[in-house]
C-alpha cells in the first residue's frame, strides 16, 4: 500500500486529497493519505470570522464562478443550496477627491469596446484618442513572457494604463504591472492582439462569452468560504487529518521519505505533495544545493481591515460595490470593498461593513506595517470619513496582516519555478510542488491545480 502525504491544508491541499481519494476509489487503488496542517483549522487563506452581526473573510473573499470545475465540485459536495453570488454594480476609482465609475463594459479597467472607452470620466480626450490606436496598431514584438504593463502601454498609451487600468490590475495581482508578465496575468490579451489586431476587437468578438459571465462573476457561501473548505475536509474518508502539526524536515530514505513532525512523530511515505508557500517549503529541506532555487521567488504583503458600523448600508451610493484608489488620491488605502453591499449575507441586518486594503506598493506601507491595530483602525476610519462621509465609531474592527504572504508573479517567476521543479524531479522524485506560490493566484486556480496534481500523483502509483 502506498502512502501519500499532503503538506498544507489550504484549498490546494484539500482539493488534491479530494481528487486523489476519488480517483483511488474509481481505480480500486489501495492507498492511504495524510494531511499535515499547522493551524487548528483547514482552509489556509480561506478563513471566515463571524460576529453576531457580520461575517468577514480575512483572506480570499470569493471564488471566480466560471473557473473550470468550481461549480461542479460545489454540486458534488452537496453545497449548491449554500451558494451566494455577488451583487453587481459600479466599481469606482477614487481620484482627486472624487469617485469616478469604471465603465461597466470593461474588465480589469480595460475597455471592452470603443463605447466603453469613450464613457470613461477618468481620461482626457487626448488620452482616449491615444487609446484608440489599439484598433490600428498590430503587435510585432511582445510575447507572453514580457511585462503586462509595457504591453498595455504600447497598445493604449500611458494615460489609460495609469489612470484606469493600473489601479485595478495592480490591486488584483498585488504588484507593479511593469514587473508582472503577460503569462501570469491576462495571457488571452496577447492572443486577442494577434488574432484580431486589437485587444478591443478581441473583446468585441468574444462579447457573448463575457456578457454571460459578467453579472454573477463570484461565489461565496451562506456561512462563509470556510464552510466550503470544511466540507471538503469532511468528505475525506480515507485521509488522516493532522492539525496543529507542522512538518519540520523532509528526508529521503531509500525509496521513501521520512517526515519529521512537530509532535515528535516520524511518518514514512511514498509521495509528498507540498502546497505550502515557497518560503515555508524551503525550510523542509536540509539541502544547501536546493536553497538557491527558492531565492528567485518573491512575495508581497497586504494589511486588510474590516470596519462594521451601526448605520444602514443604504448610505452607500445606490449602485456601487467599492472603489480602488489612484495614485493622485488623498486616501491612504489602496482599495475599499463595500462588503455589505457586494455580499448581502455578510450583514444580517443590512448594517454597513467595509473592507480596506493597505498594500506594500503604498509609499507609507512600512509605516503602516509598524502600527498597532488601534493605529491602523484610526487610519482606516479617516479614509472612510473622507470617501464616504461616515463619522460614526465602528462597532467591530478586524485587522489582518498578510506580511510576505502574497505570491508575486514577476517576470522571472515561471523560469524560477521550472528550474526548481526540474531539480526536485532529479534529486527528490515523487516530491511535488503545488499551490499559489507556484501555479496560480486565486481560489479557483488553486482548486484546479490541486486536482491536476492529484491526477499526476495517482498515475504514478496506479
Amino acid at each position: 500500500m502506498k502512502t501519500i502525504a499532503v503538506v498544507g491544508g489550504g484549498i490546494t491541499g484539500l482539493c488534491a486529497l479530494y481528487e486523489m481519494e476519488r480517483q483511488a476509489k474509481a481505480q480500486n487503488i489501495d492507498a492511504q493519505f495524510i494531511l499535515i496542517e499547522k493551524n487548528d483549522y483547514v482552509g489556509g487563506k480561506i478563513h471566515t470570522v463571524t460576529t453576531d452581526e457580520f461575517a468577514m473573510e480575512v483572506g480570499a473573499d470569493s471564488i471566480v464562478a466560471r473557473h473550470p470545475g468550481v461549480l461542479a465540485m460545489v454540486e458534488e459536495l452537496g453545497m449548491a443550496q449554500e451558494l451566494v453570488y455577488n451583487e453587481t454594480g459600479t466599481s469606482y476609482i477614487h481620484t482627486n477627491g472624487e469617485l469616478h465609475g469604471i465603465p461597466l463594459n470593461s474588465t480589469f479597467g480595460i475597455p471592452m469596446s470603443v463605447e466603453s472607452l469613450m464613457q470613461s470620466t477618468l481620461l482626457t480626450e487626448a488620452g482616449k484618442e491615444r487609446a484608440l490606436q489599439d484598433v490600428t496598431t498590430p503587435n510585432t514584438t511582445f510575447t507572453k513572457d514580457d511585462s503586462i504593463g509595457h504591453f498595455l502601454t504600447s497598445c493604449f498609451g500611458d494615460e489609460l494604463v495609469t489612470k484606469q487600468i493600473a489601479p485595478v490590475l495592480s490591486g488584483v495581482y498585488s504588484g507593479n504591472l511593469y514587473e508582472l508578465s503577460i503569462a501570469s496575468t491576462i495571457p488571452y490579451l496577447l492572443d486577442y492582439k494577434k488574432q484580431f489586431g486589437s485587444i478591443i476587437k478581441g473583446f468585441e468578438a468574444n462579447r457573448e462569452k463575457f456578457e454571460k459571465a459578467n453579472d454573477k462573476k463570484f461565489i461565496s457561501f451562506k456561512r462563509g468560504l470556510s464552510s466550503f473548505a470544511e466540507r471538503v475536509c469532511q468528505s475525506l474518508t480515507k485521509t488522516e487529518v493532522l492539525t496543529n502539526v507542522q512538518l519540520e524536515l523532509l528526508e529521503k530514505k531509500g525509496e521513501q521519505y521520512a517526515l519529521y513532525l512537530s509532535n515528535c512523530d516520524i511518518r514514512y511515505v511514498d509521495e509528498v505533495v507540498l502546497t505550502t508557500p515557497h518560503d515555508v517549503t524551503r525550510r523542509f529541506f536540509n539541502d544547501d544545493a536546493l536553497q538557491p532555487y527558492f531565492d528567485g521567488f518573491r512575495n508581497g504583503s497586504a494589511i486588510t481591515l474590516y470596519l462594521g458600523y451601526d448605520v444602514p448600508d443604504a448610505i452607500l451610493p445606490a449602485d456601487g460595490t467599492g472603489f480602488i484608489v489612484s495614485h493622485n488620491s488623498s486616501l491612504q488605502c489602496n482599495a475599499c470593498t463595500w462588503t455589505s453591499r457586494k455580499w448581502k449575507h455578510t450583514s444580517k441586518h443590512e448594517k454597513l461593513l467595509v473592507r480596506l486594503f493597505y498594500k506594500d506598493v503604498h509609499p507609507r506601507y512600512e509605516e503602516f506595517k509598524a502600527m498597532s491595530d488601534a493605529e491602523l483602525v484610526r487610519v482606516a476610519m479617516d479614509d472612510i470619513k473622507m470617501s464616504l462621509d461616515v463619522t460614526d465609531e465602528p462597532t467591530i474592527c478586524e485587522v489582518t496582516k498578510w506580511i510576505d504572504q502574497m505570491p508575486r508573479y514577476d517576470l522571472a517567476h515561471r523560469k524560477t519555478r521550472d528550474a526548481l521543479v526540474d531539480y526536485l524531479a532529479i534529486h527528490y522524485p515523487n516530491v511535488v510542488l503545488a499551490g499559489c506560490s507556484f501555479y496560480g493566484v486565486g481560489v479557483g486556480a488553486c482548486m484546479q491545480n490541486g486536482r491536476e496534481i492529484a491526477t499526476r500523483v495517482i498515475s504514478t502509483i496506479s
